[in-house]
């Protein structure tokens, strides 16, 4: 606008007309009320871009998980507040090159619907998530994000982090690139773990580079594209080192890594072969000491795991089994036939993408329970059909062991059958889909089934029984999976709340199958008449059923059948289907209501006074995990 000439032009011109040859000084009141008039203060207020308004969709800020196209509730905008006594590192994403598999899409049209990147960062505990960016050969990021870098030690967190400090803080940025289709499914594209202090030994503490964002599984060693990032920062630091130190340090820090690693592979292979030497067939068992991640690494399971806090996200391990079961099940897809390929995703990717494999859900559902204070273990061992299966186990004071199916949520409690009993009745046979466990482990301790069969239903979970399952060194496994020991590997991130405004995540919901099932009457030629009393009645139900599948007991259950039976007259008849799904797609979920014949039998409906209703309830959970209940209704007078 060059206000500052605008300015110097109004103060010139009001001074030589107006107050030339005039005594005193001239009035600042005066000088901004002439300002006013020329309309300069209007053009200055129209232009200023104030943080927490409406900025432009180019240059929004990245935000802590808010998905701005969604029903949200959306937090206030404010300008970050930067603590003048802590030490920043600004992460910012300027664009992005060469991501190949997106040559041929042009750039969207104003309002059109595309598929979509985001970029998911983790660093120290702090995680950051983009605006959506279109995908694109050459995508347009522009994206920052402010990194506080803080020391760990007692009575240490206050004070700012200095150079030496900062040379020593080995946790690298784990920068994690989502692919979300037009159809809500989404995509692993490249996890990157980012060493970022070669800014240290940068002039002025700032430095710009190209980042090469490699593929996962597979294509672990194939390029996804380039972005163009810069880091700086922020207070400056006053020494500096020079890039012998921090060669040397990094140096350092991967050679110690690497002995630890070679050591607990020798005592691997030695603890191996001494469980070989007790019985042959344990060659076939499923022993899984080791297992790769989405970039190709081998690393031992027990560094998967480690307790995790869901804080004031999740009030009891039944609600951390209820959200990790909404988590969306994908097994990991391999190129041409054979065998399934493994990966175990690490845990920030697979909350970023909201899915992944059976590995992934009951380790974080394993990490959950031990944040909640449970004994809990990895299983690793096959399913009733022979296929590879993990699930969680927890073993009480008391001996109680319960099972936890992470993919579904159900719970089953393990009650040991002796071989040398008599044969048992149908009715008897254990309700888990488990046959057979080779191995169970959690963040420090590893067991190997040594008992005579490896069946489930006659095993027992006796673990400090040496007879039974024979254990690695706990020390041997702190060395490279305690806190601390192997600082290259990824640590656990927190849990992210929901963004999600539930009530209206339903609403809208609800409204658009209304439309959907009017449209299907009326292509069938029927009327739709709404009853929204009887809609209504239906919410105590969903919520009913949502409590069952957190808690497992049914509430509630007689006053809904009972103010059911008030609402519909004598000589009508009432029908209701229930059912549940882990989104929040409307005709996806209307197109798999009417595969059922229960359901549309009810939407189909025909005869006297037919009245129809249908209810929506979203329950939201962390990281934007939810449960979608949909009931559809109708009564109509019978005909006999």
């Amino acid at each position: 606008m060059d206000v500052q000439n605008r300015i110097r032009d109004i103060l010139s011109q009001t001074i030589q007309q107006d107050y030339l040859g005039q005594n005193g000084d001239v009035s600042e009141q005066d000088i901004l009320q002439k300002l006013r008039q020329q309309g300069v203060v209007d053009d200055l207020l129209q232009q200023i871009q104030f943080s927490g308004g409406q900025q432009a969709s180019g240059g929004r800020p990245a935000t802590h998980f808010v998905d701005r196209e969604d029903k949200l509730t959306q937090p206030p905008g404010r300008k970050v507040n930067i603590d003048p006594t802590r030490r920043y590192l600004y992460f910012q994403i300027k664009g992005g090159k060469a991501f190949l598999e997106h040559i041929d899409e042009s750039d969207p049209m104003p309002g059109q619907v595309t598929s979509f990147f985001t970029f998911h960062i983790h660093f120290r505990g702090q995680r950051f998530k983009s605006r959506p960016i279109p995908c694109a050969c050459d995508p347009e990021i522009d994206e920052g994000f402010l990194l506080e870098l803080h020391k760990d030690g007692s009575g240490e967190a206050g004070k700012m982090a200095d150079a030496t400090t900062m040379l020593s803080i080995c946790d690298p940025v784990h920068v994690v690139l989502i692919k979300t289709e037009i159809s809500g499914e989404t995509t692993l594209v490249s996890s990157n773990f980012f060493e970022w202090r070669p800014v240290l030994v940068s002039n002025g503490a700032r430095m710009t580079m190209l980042l090469e964002l490699k593929g996962t599984g597979n294509e672990n060693k194939v390029s996804a594209g380039v972005i163009d990032i810069s880091l700086e920062i922020f207070p400056k630091p006053n020494k500096t080192f020079t890039q012998d130190i921090l060669t040397a340090q990094l140096s350092l820090e991967k050679s110690r890594q690497s002995e630890r690693e070679r050591l607990f592979l020798v005592y691997a292979k030695q603890w191996w072969k001494e469980y070989l030497q007790i019985r042959p067939a344990h060659q076939d068992r499923l022993v899984k000491i080791f297992a790769q991640d989405e970039n190709c690494i081998n690393r031992p399971v027990c560094s998967y795991v480690r307790p995790l806090r869901g804080g004031r996200l999740l009030d009891s391990p039944r609600h951390a089994a209820r959200f990790v079961n909404l988590l969306h099940h994908e097994r990991v897809q391999a190129l041409g036939g054979g065998s399934k390929p493994e990966q175990w995703t690490t845990m920030h990717a697979f909350l970023c993408r909201n899915r992944g494999d059976c590995e992934d859900h009951a380790v974080l559902l394993c990490s959950l329970l031990m944040g909640f204070g449970l004994d809990a273990y990895v299983c690793v061992g096959t399913k009733a059909k022979g296929a590879v299966h993990t699930w969680v186990v927890t073993v009480s004071l008391d001996g109680t062991v319960t099972f936890w199916e992470s993919l579904n949520g159900h719970r089953y409690i393990h009650q040991p059958i002796n071989p040398d009993a008599p044969p048992l009745d149908k009715q008897h046979r254990p309700k888990y889909p488990y046959k057979t466990v080779g191995c169970v482990f959690n963040h420090q301790s590893f067991y190997a089934n040594n008992q005579p069969t490896d069946f489930v239903e006659v095993c027992q979970f006796d673990l400090q029984n040496e007879a039974h399952w024979k254990s690695m060194s706990q020390d041997a496994l702190l060395s490279v999976c305690g806190v601390g020991a192997s600082p290259l590997w990824p640590s656990l991130p927190p849990l992210c709340s929901s963004t999600l405004d539930p009530a209206l995540a339903s609403n809208d919901l609800e409204q658009q199958l209304r439309v959907l099932v009017y449209e299907h009457r009326r292509d069938l030629g029927l009327t739709t008449v709404w009853d929204d009393q009887l809609s209504y009645l239906l919410t105590p139900a969903l919520a009913a059923y949502e409590m069952e599948r957190v808690t497992g007991i049914t509430a509630g259950n007689e006053e809904w059948q009972d103010s059911i039976k008030q609402d519909v007259l004598d000589g009508h008849t009432f029908k209701g289907f229930p059912i549940q799904f882990t989104h929040r797609n409307a005709r996806r979920g209307f197109a798999t209501c009417l595969k059922s014949s229960r359901c549309e039998e009810i939407i189909n409906c025909r005869g006297d006074h037919v009245r129809l209703g249908v209810r929506v309830k979203v329950f939201s959970y962390p990281e934007s995990a939810c449960a979608t209940w949909i009931m559809f209704a109708c009564k109509y007078k019978s005909i006999l």
